[in-house]
């Protein structure tokens, strides 16, 4: 592992402190979410539609509430009961939600707890977050070999199109279609949705014409390109790269805030929320550490001066 990652992802104290506060604290909303369903009919409707919550919650509060107590209390073995039941009941929910237009909710909350199930359960298992499963196959780090420029800009431009496919229209298409398949929308009305998706029509063209500038510059400059399968040749510290350290990063995430916008989706709002979270946790430090690698002291001057969401001033007034 990469000596850089942040505690939660190399620290076997930290990590595992973390995931037992996270399935306690899951053991507690399982108990809330049990009571509103047989105390308030609008949750239970909302969150279990037509099911009976009687022979729902035979099975769920031993599975899922009682054994998130246990494993919160240190009982590690049991990760292998409340984990596999929260993705289990997690796809039921998702197939009855998109079948029957009901409990979309439930379907909602449930996938937010596989995730983190999944996420701390790892943890409780390895005693850290295994962000290095995510840099397999084409996301494996290496070098670029050297090429001519028209190879490497039509490379580039590629993998652009592939990835503005399938997470800015794929993507949010599915995500857009749960939505209002699972009666989660929240529909604006008359000139405030003009306006909303107006502004995200322009904040999609400004993020848009970024990615293609950090594409061009990765390519022309870096003699690489932004997929870590054929990372840049060169440390790149030029065009918008000189006051953001990831600007394609940054790019791609404001897009998929302006097309959440543009389309009237909360939910393909937070999903871009989500990635943006998911990319600075666990990709982020492992691609600066093979940078800090590779280019050693000219990388941790870059890193000190320039920002990774914002730019810093001394980037703004130093011209690189």
């Amino acid at each position: 592992m990469p000596p850089e990652l942040p505690r939660i992802l190399t620290d076997d104290v930290v990590g595992v402190r973390w995931a037992r506060w996270y399935f306690a604290v899951q053991a507690l909303g399982g108990i809330m979410w049990w009571v509103g369903v047989f105390t308030v009919p609008w949750v239970r409707r909302s969150t279990l539609g037509g099911l009976d919550p009687v022979l729902v919650g035979i099975l769920d509060v031993p599975l899922f509430v009682v054994a998130s107590a246990l494993v919160a209390a240190g009982l590690r073995p049991l990760i292998w009961v409340a984990v596999p039941w929260t993705v289990l009941v997690t796809a039921a929910m998702v197939g009855y939600a998109s079948i029957t237009g009901q409990a979309g909710w439930g379907a909602l909350i449930m996938i937010a707890a596989a995730c983190g199930s999944l996420g701390a359960g790892e943890v409780l298992r390895r005693g850290r977050l295994p962000a290095e499963l995510l840099l397999r196959g084409p996301f494996r780090f290496r070098v670029a070999r050297a090429s001519s420029r028209g190879r490497l800009v039509r490379q580039t431009f590629a993998q652009l199109a592939v990835f503005w496919l399938l997470f800015l229209v794929v993507l949010p298409g599915i995500i857009l279609w749960c939505e209002h398949r699972w009666g989660l929308g929240l529909e604006l009305q008359g000139a405030v949705a003009g306006i909303v998706a107006a502004v995200g029509g322009v904040v999609l063209l400004g993020a848009s014409l970024l990615g293609v500038w950090s594409a061009w510059t990765m390519c022309t400059l870096g003699e690489g390109t932004p997929l870590p399968a054929a990372q840049p040749r060169r440390l790149v510290t030029a065009g918008p790269y000189r006051h953001l350290r990831n600007p394609m990063a940054v790019a791609g995430i404001v897009q998929g805030v302006a097309v959440g916008m543009l389309v009237g989706s909360w939910l393909v709002i937070a999903y871009a929320v989500a990635g943006s979270l998911i990319w600075n946790t666990l990709v982020r430090p492992l691609e600066e550490a093979d940078l800090a690698a590779r280019f050693g002291a000219e990388f941790d001057e870059y890193r000190r001066r320039v920002g990774v969401w914002l730019p810093r001033w001394e980037s703004l007034r130093t011209r690189t």
